[in-house]
Formats: structure tokens, sequence, C-alpha cells
């Protein structure tokens, strides 16, 4: 009886052990780079980042105008990249983000539209890729303006491990 017992204290064990995983639920019958959902066990760090706004690309351009910042492809890395910078001196990577806010800022050069394809194009070089195939959850919103002139990309981003 107590060997009974036991294995079935040791299947419990690893069952309760598996669960303290983060479970990535992809978006069904979609091969889309985001996610449905994400669980994040209660034994996972959490680190929220503010929103996160592109650097300079092109310092010969007049200050606070897109061309300063680039366009949305540009801005976009370059706010995943400080993103990662952030995330690495948290002992993180963008593998460990699970949930992205993304601001849009319409471009005046595409009649005021939000350049999704652009942001896309940005996104794939850091998620759902053979280097980092992670997705996070995300919402993409259009918006009238940012904070910073110029800027046409800004993203909070939410990222958790578990330790």
């Amino acid at each position: 009886m107590l060997p009974a017992l036991a294995f079935g204290a040791l299947l419990l064990a690893a069952g309760a052990a598996g669960a303290q995983e983060i479970k990535r639920i992809p978006l069904p019958n979609s091969d889309f780079p985001i996610l449905q959902a994400v669980v994040v066990p209660p034994n996972a760090s959490t680190i929220y980042l503010s929103g996160i706004l592109p650097e300079v690309s092109n310092k010969d351009a007049p200050k606070g105008s897109i061309e300063a910042f680039g366009d949305t492809e540009t801005q976009t890395v370059s706010v995943f990249r400080r993103i990662e910078a952030a995330l690495a001196s948290q002992g993180l990577t963008l593998g460990d983000i699970i949930q992205l806010k993304v601001f849009l800022v319409g471009d005046p050069r595409k009649d005021g539209k939000l350049d999704f394809a652009g942001f896309q194009a940005g996104y794939t070089r850091f998620f759902a890729t053979k280097e980092q195939p992670n997705k996070p959850v995300r919402s993409a919103f259009q918006i009238a303006g940012l904070a910073l002139p110029g800027a046409l990309v800004e993203i909070e981003a939410t990222a958790a491990k578990v330790r």
C-alpha cells in the first residue's frame, strides 16, 4: 500500500511541477505571429515595461520629425532593440515577453493611416523566428499622437519567467 501511495504522490508532484511553466496558447488554425492567450503560474517573476519610444536614427534630420526617427518599420526595430536592452538588464530576453501593447500613429506619408505592414515587418524580425520562436499576446492601436514628436511607434511590454 505504501509504494502505491508514494507512486501517486510522485505523479501528483510531477504534474504540479509541469503546471508551473508559462503556457502559451496559439491562435487556432492560424500561423499569425501572436498568441491567443498566455497563462502565467504564480511562481513566475513578472516585469512590466513602460511605453518605450524609438531612438533617433537620422541625426541630420530636423529634430522632432518623422525623418529623424525613420518610418514605422525602422522605429519598430529601434523600440524592440530598446526593449531587448531593458529586459537584458533584468536577466530576461525577448523570448520572455508574454504581452505587448502597441501604439501606432498614422503616418502622414500614408494619408494618416497606420503602417501596419511596416510594424509587422519590424516585429517579425524579433518574434516567431527560428532564433526566437516565442510569441506574445498582442494588441495594436492607432492613436492620434505620442508625447515624442516624430514618433510613430510606442510599445509597452510585459515579460514573465519561471525562476
